[in-house]
C-alpha cells in the first residue's frame, strides 16, 4: 500500500528521503511520485528485505550497520548511502525485473562490497 505523507513530516528527518518503507506500507514526500517506478522499485526493495529478515530484525541491522558505517565515514550521506540493504537499492532501483529474478539474502552481498 502506498501512502503520501504531508512533506513537514518528512523535514522531521536531518535529510530527509522521498520515500521510505516500513512493512507493509511504502510512504512518499510527493503524490507525483506515485508515478515513479525508480523510486517505488527502490522501496519495494526495501520491503523484500524486510520479509526476508522479519521486520524488527530488518530494523536493527538496519540501524546496526548505519551506526558502524557512522563511525567508518566521517558524514551522515555517506553512512546511510553505505547500509547494506541501501547499497543493494541504490545498484537496482532502475532495473524493474530486478525483484522478479533476485535471489534470497541478496543484501548480504553488499555488507562487504
Amino acid at each position: 500500500m502506498i501512502l503520501i505523507i504531508k512533506p513537514w513530516l518528512f523535514y522531521l528527518l536531518s535529510n530527509p528521503p522521498r520515500g521510505m518503507a516500513l512493512f507493509p506500507f511504502v510512504l512518499l514526500k510527493y503524490s507525483k511520485d506515485k508515478q515513479n517506478l525508480v523510486v517505488l522499485n527502490h522501496e519495494k526493495i526495501h520491503l523484500r528485505q524486510q520479509l526476508e529478515l522479519g521486520i524488527l530484525p530488518f530494523y536493527v541491522l538496519y540501524l546496526a550497520n548505519y551506526l558502524v558505517n557512522r563511525f567508518l565515514y566521517s558524514c551522515h550521506d555517506q553512512a546511510y548511502r553505505n547500509i547494506c540493504f541501501e547499497r543493494e537499492a541504490y545498484c537496482h532501483e532502475s532495473d524493474l525485473s530486478y525483484l522478479q529474478n533476485r535471489k534470497f539474502g541478496s543484501f548480504w552481498q553488499y555488507l562487504t562490497k
